[in-house]
């Protein structure tokens, strides 16, 4: 298979991909899902990335995200909806 033909598989692969994510409701790679402030003072939030296969990873950062910041803590979820109501558990917490 040459180059051409591997790219276009490429492409075709993608847009299934795509389509099945749609259907599915779940959300594209590295898609930030949700985002909300923890601490103003210490420039604290809560991220939730999805990971393109219905789970996400709930983040604690410090810093200027998502250009140049520590992540202080991170967690896996199974779903999205699970890592969001995590993240949301944590902000409500915080206030």
């Amino acid at each position: 298979m040459g180059d051409e033909e591997t790219l276009s598989r490429l492409k075709h692969l993608h847009a299934e991909s795509e389509r099945i994510r749609q259907r599915l409701r779940i959300s594209a790679p590295n898609s930030v899902i949700f985002r909300a402030l923890l601490n103003s003072i210490d420039d604290e939030e809560v991220v939730v990335q999805a990971d393109g296969l219905g789970g996400a990873l709930v983040s604690i950062v410090e810093g200027n995200y998502p250009i140049d910041f520590l992540s202080l803590r991170e967690t896996e979820f199974a779903t999205e909806t699970g890592a969001i109501e995590a993240a949301e558990q944590i902000v409500n917490a915080a206030r």
